[in-house]
């Protein structure tokens, strides 16, 4: 309360605070990183409270450069393809992230990713050559062997500490894809980032910059293995840091359900007969001169005489007090022995869990040796190392999923071996819900000599679509097991039945526009580009197919890669009348069947009208008049 007006000035700023917290530094408008945020060229000052890195602005460039990829189904890997709503990307994931924006924007329920933790022996995709072109760039990370496998050397750059940009490359490749994650999650989401010692105070400060210092939540400390190692120069590392930011303030943190442990400090013995209590002194930390109004006499009951303090406060003021006088709320000993009174907390008041705390103890949560033996005893070899336990996943959905939300979508991007798919799976099977996952890893090359690849798996989104299959094929061994069980009592009742969760999920991979006028024009002689207009005579690529098509033209209309299609005669329709895609036939009596079932919007193939102009007027104008929005390709 200042006494004054709301401004317009202030409610414009408090709007944009909302919707862009990251432009804000100790709640004034960062000017450059507003300009920078929507675009514009800008070298970032360094005389300010700025984490600032050699290449920022050209990392924020590439962030902001739009994305002309698709990605393509492929159904042959999938399980469940046509039914299930979960989704697996194969691909590199900031180029995934912004082929997701469209149709994902804002729609994600909780993030948790596990990064690379830079410690001098990662190799990972970071932007390092500013002055290279995104079509170099994109051939560097698209660089394929003979089999099509992505190539480790065109694909990594091996960060070592040696490098004189050893953060900043790191922060080059973090950046951008956490501002694009940001865009993908709900008002009420959270994002989990899993991280050690060699970066947990840059990803803080990058973190804060990105989603508001107001947003932090917590820096959880996890324990992470059971037994220190005697191989460690200085410290064994028993811990890694879990950092979790909310998108808006509209988050609400779950409590935890209450356990023996919280309870065993609750007991009664005074004999109330309201049950079982703890207690909380009475006494203020602040002194009667800092808080006169909060100095008073108590009365002692038992001893039949004044109470006070000599130096410090109560914590409450006098109606307080006299209130919990009233209620039989003050404990003064069993013979009024106590100094001064404590006020009791009863159990039965104590409904509704616990606040969570910020160390998770690996009795709770698992350690990487255990993600290490799930993974091992469900694939049978040992393929990956130091994977994170699916128990450690649950722990972290439990925060931000209430008891009655069973829908919600989660993502991984950097999925590794998919410990979040099993994770969302299993929780389905317990609850009985129907939340569904993206998980997105790129094809990274096993080592040659690795027990994965000589077990068959040449990359690990190989691995991590397999470890999805045997998981689902678990579950839905046990929940058989458990229907047949069911089945089998005789009070059972229809009711009683166990719903089999989702355990399919779609692949898709990154790929190249199926239209070439979407595609990268490659070169610039003017040769090339006379041969690109030729090419666009045919708006098609080569090696495009309608499906591929349908799933680009999904995305790049904003739909969920999980919408209805149904293949009609001639076109297909997504969500019933939302879109309808012509691309293999235009006629006027598939215009006609098109129009009679007033859909929102239509696509066609330009070259499917054969030159046949009056064919195209004809349409535009009978869309036009039908309301229709009307696009040819």
């Amino acid at each position: 309360m200042n006494g004054y007006s709301q401004t317009p000035q202030q409610e414009r700023i408090k709007i944009l605070q909302s919707l862009m917290p990251e432009v804000f530094d100790e709640g004034k408008i960062d000017w450059e990183k507003l300009k920078a945020t929507l675009g514009e060229e800008v070298n970032f000052a360094n005389e300010r409270y700025v984490l600032n890195w050699a290449g920022k602005s050209d990392a924020f460039r590439i962030m902001q450069q739009p994305s002309s990829a698709t990605l393509v189904p492929c159904r042959e890997e999938s399980v469940d393809f046509d039914q299930t709503e979960n989704i697996f990307i194969e691909g590199e994931n900031m180029e995934v992230l912004k082929v997701l924006q469209k149709s994902y924007f804002g729609k994600v329920k909780m993030i948790y990713i596990d990064p690379p933790y830079n410690t001098g022996n990662d190799s990972f995709i970071y932007p390092d050559k500013f002055s290279e072109t995104k079509e170099e760039y994109l051939k560097r990370v698209g660089d394929k062997d003979e089999e099509g496998y992505m190539t480790r050397e065109g694909l990594f750059r091996k960060n070592s500490k040696e490098n004189g940009q050893y953060h900043s490359n790191w922060l080059n490749m973090m950046m951008p894809r956490l501002y694009l994650a940001k865009s993908l999650l709900r008002e009420d989401g959270v994002i989990f980032v899993s991280i050690d010692d060699n970066e947990v105070h840059n990803l803080r400060l990058l973190m804060n910059e990105i989603f508001g210092e107001e947003n932090f939540l917590v820096s959880i400390v996890w324990e992470k293995r059971y037994t220190r190692s005697n191989n460690a120069n200085a410290f064994t590392t028993l811990t890694e840091s879990i950092l979790v930011y909310r998108k808006s303030e509209s988050v609400t943190v779950i409590k935890e359900p209450r356990n023996e442990k919280a309870d065993s400090i609750y007991s009664n013995p005074d004999n109330d007969p309201r049950g079982d209590w703890t207690s909380v002194s009475y006494v203020n930390p602040a002194t009667k001169e800092q808080r006169p109004n909060l100095s008073y006499p108590l009365w002692n009951p038992i001893l039949q005489k004044e109470v006070t303090h000599p130096t410090n406060a109560w914590k409450f003021e006098k109606a307080n007090y006299e209130k919990h006088v009233k209620e039989n709320r003050l404990y003064w000993g069993k013979n009024g022995e106590n100094i001064y009174p404590r006020l009791k907390k009863f159990l039965s008041e104590m409904e509704g869990g616990m606040v969570p705390v910020d160390l998770w103890k690996q009795e709770d949560t698992g350690t990487t040796d255990q993600g290490s033996k799930e993974l091992e005893t469900l694939m049978g070899g040992k393929f990956f190392d130091f994977p994170k336990p699916v128990s450690l996943i649950k722990r972290a959905l439990s925060l931000i999923i209430g008891d009655d939300e069973k829908e919600g979508l989660f993502l991984d991007f950097f999925a590794g071996t998919s410990p979040t798919a099993q994770a969302i799976m299993e929780l389905n099977q317990a609850d009985g819900g129907h939340r569904k996952y993206i998980c997105v890893q790129l094809p990274e090359l096993c080592d040659p000599k690795s027990e994965a690849y000589k077990a068959g798996y040449s990359t690990i989104a190989e691995i991590s679509k397999e470890r999805i299959r045997r998981a689902g094929a678990k579950i839905r061994a046990e929940v058989e097991a458990e229907q047949a069980k069911r089945k089998g009592q005789l009070e059972f009742e229809e009711d009683q039945a166990i719903e089999m969760p989702d355990l399919g999920f779609k692949v898709f991979k990154l790929s190249e526009s199926n239209f070439k006028q979407w595609r990268e024009i490659k070169g610039s002689h003017k040769e090339e580009w006379k041969q690109q207009m030729l090419d666009f005579i045919n708006p098609v690529s080569e090696n495009a197919t309608t499906d591929n098509m349908v799933y680009e033209l999904l995305l790049k209309s904003g739909k969920s890669l999980n919408s209805a299609i149904e293949h009609k005669n001639g076109y297909h329709a997504i969500n019933g009348k939302d879109l309808i895609l012509m691309l293999e036939s235009a006629t006027q009596e598939v215009v006609d069947t098109i129009l009679a079932g007033h859909p929102q919007k239509v696509i066609a193939l330009d070259n499917l009208f054969e030159g046949n102009d009056q064919l195209k007027t004809n349409t535009a104008l009978q869309m036009r008049d039908a309301g229709v929005e009307f696009r040819t390709i």
